[in-house]
């Protein structure tokens, strides 16, 4: 019992209860929690806030508040730290920062309140807010009366906050600035996904689909996947997938925050004229050794954090495919899907393929030296490759021959990056990365014996210095210099008879930046407004991109935002034939040359309005986007402009919606995607038609629960099929060529999918946890027809269908240690 001299003491239940309905609040807690509790009632004057504070100094209990109005009540654990996070500079409560230690880890409320339960007191808590430098504090500096206030100093290089938490699910959060960022250490769970595929995982936004369903073909609002910039710790990469596209290259143990940027990006970035999609690995040094092995139906990897000293630590992943000793039914579905109509699949008809053998491997390296309080050195480094062979096999002048196939994908990288915090108000950041991009293939023709070797491949240094200065709290002004040289090289070359081709394009680019950015004290105001001037030497070309971003709270609940941008790009993906690179991957790079192969330039527009209370989130965006300088080659035209070549453009408006309710342990939304997307070629017949990428509906449905060890997911895909050309039903051939509609004129049938997932965590043993899943992908096991395309057989027309991906289970098997 809790004693005080006053007549006025009153049971803590029945304080409970006045403040209940004084607040519109409910306390959940057990009998014996507050039991023989007294105390003096808290001045009615207090605010909610305030009169937690009271409630909490006068009992030492602690009063968490959840979601829709609950608050729970405890009693205090030696081994249960908790407090309200704020920022340094206006004492504002932050939300959805990341606060972990050992093996938990939550996040904290609308109020910056967390409470976290520790293995031990000699455990160090680490907290992590966008825009904010992390804090790091001891378990045994924590006050175990109160729940005491931290603050937060805001990174000098970020007045990024966030201003709508999870978006779609737990981890997934919307920043002031039009960011969208994923935060694995705090994921829930989605619809299908076991691990935590960064590409896959992008997808659950709405205006982000893949027409393919690959990660190596993500359309972000109607542009192609060679128009997106994707960044693994600021280092460009060329190759997306492994599996020729099916998973995410990057190894999710690594990889721990996602930002995803569909308009507005910052100034600091080029190239990615329909979006960006920045990866990122922790920023922390480690204090203590941790890792993590695991397998499911596709790979075995690994993944440790290795402390040097305390001012330093090295983290590494690796990941291997297992086919070479277990063909799974995951790896049986992948492996039909990307061979689909090639010659992997069906050779000609006197031509026998065998011993068809896929392999992956992925190594990443990341280390960190915190030299001192003011310098920061990062090292990282990714090497990647996946490899498809088989042997064609024939009789040849009475005697079998066999001669070998394959196909390879490979790219490595390296980024050094030095960060000098000069004072409490400038800091630099030096930042040089090299990625070299090779894909290459072997196609042996057996009857002939002949030899076709087909190679592209990109190399690219990058050099950049960002200059951060803090004018005051409000304003900040950033500037920066860039230099990129990116080299491109495509390579055929047949041994019978002798033919080779080389092409190689080198492309220098200048860029100088500056931006400025601006937060209202009270965080209800953001806005930033900068500029980047590109220098392009080779063809004496200087290319301005304004930028800016607003965003304003109003109502207490709403939010509107504004966003614009104008962004170029000197890299496309090109189609020669379908039957290059074995049909597997097809896709090469090439550089523009300002001529038949434009520079591509694209400006873009956008508004919307979002609602968020109670559990619920709505939100709504319209946009407007014209992006000029395509060409048909990187469209993937498989029409009667398969061949073509020439210089056009596109424009795309449509509008994002999301909803979204958290009910308890419950969270379920909806999306939809409207997307009205037109080509415009003026050297074509039809100089105005669909593109092919014009995805005009597209809606999600998820469901998900989740508790401390248990998380299950459901979710359904629906979307209009992509436009189609097919020939004339009665004359499909005339003089041995596909009679066509017009182009984009029809519609494959729509696409439907439904996913499930679950995921169980557990203790192994008093030092290891294990996470153990299970998923399906299109568990209605439904034929979907995703591309169609038509070739002359015998005179007549051959219509080719490619399917999606059917059922296919995984399964997964993790251990943490």
């Amino acid at each position: 019992m809790i004693s005080q001299d006053n007549n006025n003491l009153r049971p803590l239940v029945l304080v409970l209860e006045v403040v209940q309905m004084r607040y519109d609040y409910q306390f959940n807690y057990t009998e014996d929690t507050i039991k023989g509790i007294y105390l003096i009632p808290p001045p009615q004057e207090l605010s909610f806030s305030e009169t937690l504070n009271y409630l909490r100094s006068k009992t030492g209990l602690i009063f968490k508040v959840l979601n829709d109005n609950f608050v729970s009540v405890q009693r205090p654990n030696d081994l249960m730290v908790c407090g309200y996070l704020k920022s340094k500079d206006n004492q504002t409560a932050l939300t959805a920062a990341t606060v972990s230690s050992g093996k938990n880890s939550t996040i904290t409320d609308e109020n910056g309140f967390f409470e976290l339960m520790l293995l031990n007191q000699n455990e160090t808590v680490s907290i992590r807010h966008l825009g904010y430098r992390t804090l790091l504090k001891s378990a045994k500096s924590f006050d175990k009366t109160k729940c005491e206030d931290l603050l937060m100093e805001a990174e000098l290089q970020s007045l990024a906050e966030v201003v709508i938490s999870d978006y779609i699910v737990s981890g997934i959060n919307k920043v002031n600035n039009g960011t969208y960022e994923i935060d694995f250490s705090n994921f829930d769970i989605l619809p299908g996904l076991i691990e935590t595929d960064v590409l896959q995982s992008v997808q659950a936004f709405p205006g982000i689909q893949s027409e393919n369903e690959t990660v190596s073909n993500i359309n972000i609002r109607g542009g192609t996947h060679d128009q997106n910039l994707i960044l693994w710790d600021d280092i460009k990469m060329y190759q997306s997938g492994h599996f020729f596209g099916l998973i995410s290259m990057f190894n999710p143990q690594i990889t721990q925050k996602v930002s995803l940027l569909k308009n507005g990006t910052d100034v600091t970035y080029t190239d990615g004229i329909s979006g960006t999609i920045a990866m990122k690995t922790d920023d922390d040094v480690n204090q203590t050794f941790k890792g993590s092995v695991g397998v499911n139906f596709i790979d075995a990897n690994a993944f440790v954090d290795i402390p040097i000293g305390k001012k330093s630590s090295i983290q590494i992943a690796a990941r291997k495919a297992i086919s070479d000793f277990w063909e799974t039914p995951t790896y049986k579905e992948f492996f039909e899907r990307i061979s689909q109509n090639t010659e992997v699949e069906t050779n000609q008809s006197n031509i026998v393929n065998s011993d068809k053998t896929f392999d992956f491997y992925d190594t990443s390296l990341r280390w960190l030296y915190k030299i001192s309080e003011k310098d920061e050195i990062r090292l990282n480094f990714i090497n990647v490759a996946d490899e498809l062979v088989f042997d064609e096999n024939a009789i040849v002048n009475s005697s079998e021959e066999s001669r070998r196939s394959k196909i390879s994908q490979n790219s490595i990288a390296a980024g050094f990056q030095y960060k000098r915090t000069w004072d409490d108000r400038w800091q630099t950041i030096f930042d040089v990365h090299e990625t070299d991009y090779k894909l290459q293939a072997f196609n042996a023709n057996v009857l002939d014996s002949q030899r076709f070797l087909q190679e592209n491949s990109v190399s690219e240094t990058s050099v950049k210095l960002n200059t951060y200065f803090r004018i005051n709290k409000r304003f900040q002004l950033l500037g920066g210099h860039q230099f990129v040289e990116t080299k491109v090289s495509n390579l055929d070359d047949v041994d019978r008879p002798r033919y080779r081709l080389l092409i190689s394009e080198v492309v220098r680019t200048y860029a100088a930046y500056s931006q400025v950015n601006f937060a209202a004290v009270n965080r209800q105001t953001n806005f930033s407004f900068g500029g980047r001037i590109n220098y392009i030497d080779k063809f004496k070309k200087t290319i301005i991109e304004p930028r800016f971003s607003f965003n304003q709270k109003f109502l207490n609940y709403f939010t509107f935002e504004v966003l614009g941008e104008f962004k170029h790009q000197l890299t496309s993906q090109i189609i020669n034939f379908q039957s290059d690179f074995l049909g597997i991957e097809k896709r090469r790079w090439q550089l523009s040359n300002d001529q038949d192969i434009p520079i591509i330039e694209s400006k873009q527009i956008s508004t919307g309005i979002s609602y968020n209370h109670y559990g619920w989130l709505l939100s709504a965006e319209g946009y407007y986007k014209t992006v000029d300088g395509i060409t048909t080659q990187s469209q993937g035209f498989q029409n009667q402009y398969e061949f073509v070549k020439t210089a056009g453009s596109y424009d795309v408006k449509g509008v994002d919606f999301l909803v979204r309710k958290r009910l308890g342990n419950f969270n379920a939304w909806l999306s939809y995607a409207f997307m009205d997307n037109t080509y415009h070629f003026n050297a074509l017949p039809e100089t105005d038609f669909a593109s092919n990428y014009d995805i005009q509906h597209y809606i999600t449905l998820g469901l998900t629960y989740s508790t401390n060890h248990f998380k299950i997911a459901s979710g359904v895909n629906w979307h209009t099929g992509k436009p189609a050309t097919h020939p004339f039903e009665n004359n499909t051939v005339v003089d041995g060529e596909i009679n066509y509609q017009p182009a984009n004129s029809s519609r494959l049938d729509d696409y439907l999918r439904l996913n499930v997932s679950a995921l169980y965590d557990c203790n192994v043993s008093k030092k290891m946890k294990g996470t153990f899943g299970v998923s399906v992908w299109n568990v209605l096991n439904d034929k979907n027809v995703i591309n169609t395309t038509y070739r002359v057989n015998d005179g007549n027309s051959q219509r080719i269908d490619q399917n999606s991906l059917g059922l296919t289970p995984n399964f997964v098997a993790r251990l943490f240690f």
